[in-house]
């Protein structure tokens, strides 16, 4: 055989080869997330959710492929998501940022595995059997939004006490943390002595429209409930509040990084980074039924002082002694 004839048939060969052994490796393992927040209000739990994943031994485009779906208020368009993910026969379903989209999964199937984030209690939802024992294909984080509630209204009353009455802006789209937040609150306001006016918005325009309802009856304070979608709009809020100049509180940091002027619960980037590693282990063969129901226990509580002078609040310094992140 001439040279040649020789490279040509080795070079043939070695394309063959590789050719087959591309064609042998095994496709990535996709997962879809689904949040219920605007793609620029998740940029941190995204990072987070990436960090946990990775800490699983997952790198998104390496050995597994991760496809994020952002679906706001009024999460009309959610059946529609998870049904393709259902078709598509993703490896895992993450959820985070709203009940509204693990209730949607769950629906939506009762095979995929599906890691949720949610603020009540996911036995009461439906979600698993029990928190120690799912049982189904479904488990997660979970943090008691209701007790958190409680006492973050607790925590403005001690920052306003002059507040007598206080309007609570719920999501009815997202109706089970609308219920925890109305419950929590009357707990709270039964014990403090504040009156409550409950207002419901779902769309931006309605959240304008909640606000200029004040202008009928004025409240002293708002509380605005943990949703995914409320937390996507901190511009608004920040210059809604401002305006009006109402003293407010909300459930995320970053609403009080916007110029909110205090918020208390769970640290979401951290619920994040937890779906993450959860994830993580699902895609290692875990299964959701054999994994416990976790319980997200670090709380943030955040006082923008540049906000309070605004309003002419001075905070207590007891108040502020315990606040975990001060603004200035």
């Amino acid at each position: 055989m001439r040279r040649r004839e020789f490279i040509a048939c080795v070079g043939s060969t070695a394309v063959a080869w590789s050719s087959a052994a591309h064609a042998q490796q095994p496709t990535p393992p996709v997962v879809g997330v689904v949040s219920g927040r605007s793609r620029d209000a998740d940029a941190r739990n995204v990072t987070a959710f990436y960090k946990g994943l990775g800490e699983a031994g997952y790198v998104d485009e390496q050995n597994v492929t991760v496809e994020y779906h952002w679906v706001e208020s009024p999460y009309d368009r959610l059946p529609e998501v998870m049904a393709d993910l259902v078709r598509r026969q993703v490896a895992v379903i993450a959820t985070t940022g709203s009940t509204a989209t693990a209730l949607a999964a769950k629906a939506a199937t009762a095979t995929i595995p599906i890691i949720f984030a949610v603020g009540q209690n996911p036995v009461k939802l439906g979600l698993v059997a029990s928190l120690a024992r799912p049982g189904g294909n479904a488990t997660g984080i979970n943090d008691f939004l209701g007790e958190v509630d409680a006492k973050r209204l607790r925590l403005l009353h001690d920052i306003v006490p002059k507040a007598a009455r206080v309007a609570v802006l719920v999501n009815p789209a997202n109706a089970s943390v609308a219920e925890f937040a109305l419950q929590g609150t009357k707990d709270a306001a039964a014990a403090t002595g504040v009156q409550l006016r409950v207002l419901n918005a779902t769309t931006v325009g309605e959240i304008d429209a909640a606000f200029a309802s004040f202008a009928q009856e004025r409240p002293d304070a708002l509380f605005v409930a943990a949703d995914a979608f409320f937390n996507s709009r901190g511009a608004q809020f920040a210059t809604l509040t401002a305006r009006e100049r109402i003293a407010s509180t909300f459930s995320d940091r970053a609403m009080v990084a916007a110029g909110g002027l205090m918020s208390y619960g769970v640290d979401l980037a951290e619920v994040a980074h937890q779906v993450g590693l959860y994830t993580g282990k699902i895609l290692k063969g875990a299964k959701p039924a054999d994994l416990p129901v976790q319980q997200s226990t670090k709380l943030d509580f955040a006082v923008n002082l540049q906000t309070a002078r605004a309003l002419g609040i001075e905070v207590p310094s007891g108040v502020l002694s315990i606040a975990d992140e001060v603004i200035e």
